[in-house]
């Protein structure tokens, strides 16, 4: 929501008769309306789609404008006329009595707001930017984007124009299964269940702190178990690998060449997607040397650390092929020097839709024949291979830059990792690296890749 307010004029030069249809309009900004029949009395619209009502008047003990809340419009319960009788009688009260029920719904007013409202407050809150550990200003939240999509898509349109301390846990929870059995928000989903569900409990919490106060506990509580979801278990076989390297060399794919450098580099590094598209060239050292590495800013990890990742001779490869352009990024958008998108790799993988649900282009793995994947499980393949070959899991768990848990069958205590061992292992992972890059290379330089690559044409 944005932070623009368009005010129609108050009554005393001129307003409108406000009706049902003004609170029901869709705006961009928020929106006050005042009524010229009853002054003082005025609707506020946000985008979200909530109307409330308000009366403004003059508390004259403190020669001060003060504002009351009515109600949040609904055309069954609350209308405009009920709003405009609400406001008549707070007039025929006098100033002094209205004032001191001002005093005391102002204490009461943070338990009035509705859920739009609140979820439009925590976005803003989410996403003003502050200083971060490594000394640059970020959004508070980085991943306020996703958050704020959960707020929007799955809870606004169902819970959105309900005052926040009304909602229960029963709402909650049938708002669950019902993004579980596919009733609301799209196919049925118990992955998008349980990130509603994290968004719900984020806000409410966030509502109840101190200073806040908007609810007095969170609604998210002892809700039902959700189902367990099947963990994604995709990995290509050599076969596929075979094709998919060399078809990513073909003239005739859609996607860009540096899209499909992105795509070999993740099957090569097991980076995650995120992670190597904004790479840079004073990211990368020593590729001339016996260590080269690429170097990955914590502000791009997804647990907000840095990463040195080791580069194969095969990495380096993809990336001086990618920097023969001469721009600073390495996976330079082809709009100009500055990252692709984040979902750029996938798109390319899948195709793109328009909102129809018809094709509009075919994928990479459409037009190579293949079974679809994502680039996630590029990494799950990569890592599958360094397994075959015989690799500790602890290994294989630092080149993903995942938290190893156990090695050699023996728990290692959380601290240790967290407090007293700050080693890249860089031995370790790049040994890993380095033999999936040869396996690799003996994978996609066997003696029938033209013909995989005619058949899958």
């Amino acid at each position: 929501m944005t932070d623009t307010t368009t005010t129609t004029p108050p009554a005393k030069r001129g307003g409108v008769i406000l009706t049902d249809r003004h609170c029901e309009k869709r705006v961009a900004s928020r929106v006050k309306i005042y009524d010229r029949k009853c002054p003082g009395l005025y609707v506020s619209i946000i985008p979200a789609g909530a109307a409330t009502f308000n009366f403004k008047f003059t508390d004259r003990e403190v020669g001060r404008q003060r504002t009351v809340w009515l109600g949040v419009y609904n055309p069954e319960t609350f209308t405009v006329e009920d709003a405009r009788s609400k406001a008549y009688g707070l007039k025929a009260m006098g100033g002094d009595a209205l004032a001191e029920t001002f005093r005391e719904q102002k204490a009461k007013a943070k338990q009035g707001k509705t859920l739009d409202e609140i979820i439009a407050e925590r976005i803003e809150w989410m996403k003003a930017s502050v200083l971060k550990e490594d000394g640059e200003k970020r959004a508070r939240i980085e991943g306020w984007k996703d958050v704020a999509s959960h707020l929007q898509r799955f809870i606004s349109p169902r819970l959105g124009k309900k005052i926040a301390s009304d909602v229960t846990k029963h709402d909650i929870a049938e708002l669950s299964n019902d993004i579980v059995t596919g009733k609301h928000g799209g196919k049925p989903s118990i992955a998008n269940a349980r990130h509603m569900r994290v968004a719900a409990s984020g806000l409410f919490n966030w509502a109840a702190e101190a200073g806040r106060n908007y609810v007095s506990a969170s609604p998210c509580v002892n809700l039902p178990k959700l189902d367990k979801e099947h963990p994604r278990t995709r990995v290509l076989t050599p076969q596929e690998i075979r094709i998919f390297w060399h078809g990513l060399d073909r003239d005739d794919l859609p996607s860009g060449r540096k899209t499909r450098l992105a795509l070999k580099f993740e099957l090569v590094t097991m980076l995650r997607s995120g992670e190597l598209l904004g790479a840079r060239r004073d990211e990368l050292f020593d590729l001339d040397g016996d260590n080269p590495r690429f170097d990955v800013p914590l502000k791009r990890v997804k647990k907000r650390r840095v990463i040195q990742q080791p580069l194969s001779d095969l990495a380096v490869e993809i990336i001086r092929e990618a920097l023969a352009d001469g721009k600073e990024h390495v996976f330079a958008s082809p709009l100009g020097d500055q990252p692709m998108h984040r979902k750029v790799m996938a798109a390319a993988l899948h195709g793109t839709k328009p909102k129809g649900g018809k094709v509009k282009s075919r994928g990479i793995c459409a037009l190579l024949g293949l079974k679809p994947f994502t680039p996630h499980d590029l990494r799950r393949t990569a890592a599958t291979l360094a397994g075959d070959l015989g690799f500790d899991d602890a290994w294989i768990a630092k080149a993903l830059d995942h938290a190893a848990s156990k090695k050699q069958e023996q728990t290692v205590p959380s601290v240790t990792g967290k407090v007293y061992n700050h080693s890249k292992r860089m031995k370790e992972k790049r040994a890993v690296l380095d033999g999936v890059a040869a396996e690799l290379r003996r994978i996609i330089g066997e003696q029938d890749a033209e013909a995989d690559i005619r058949v899958a044409a």
